[in-house]
């Protein structure tokens, strides 16, 4: 590996890692969220800076090219990521039509209260 690729993985791991402990402390991300992104950057930066840890790793594994192990590792990250969101979205859509439910019920009730206001109005008249 040259040293340009070198500097490069550690500096995108670095970036990687500055970026979500931004977005954390601007309350942009929440924790939750980060922590998938918090791992891969270290990952990424332990990797980074003992590049043989990854040809150990995939020694170990029994993986031809220790490049396809990051691939693979990426690829399983996001789909944590994925079923981590989409669980997510199925509470937040749960709780959005139970929202919407209760204010259709609300908006209905104050319809027939400004009804009953107005009979007793036009009956005091």
């Amino acid at each position: 590996m040259s040293l340009l690729t070198y500097i490069f993985g550690i500096l995108a791991a670095l970036l990687t890692l500055g970026v979500v402990i931004e977005m954390l402390r601007r309350g942009r991300m929440r924790e939750r969220h980060a922590i998938w992104w918090l791992v891969a950057g270290t990952l990424a930066l332990i990797i980074g800076i003992f590049p043989q840890i990854l040809d150990w790793l995939g020694g170990l594994i029994g993986v031809g090219l220790p490049v396809n192990l990051v691939f693979f590792v990426s690829i399983a990250v996001l789909f944590l990521v994925c079923i981590q969101h989409s669980s997510e979205l199925t509470q937040l859509e749960s709780k959005t039509r139970t929202l919407a439910e209760r204010h259709a019920i609300q908006q209905l009730e104050l319809e027939e209260l400004k009804a009953q206001v107005a009979a007793l109005t036009q009956k005091k008249d």
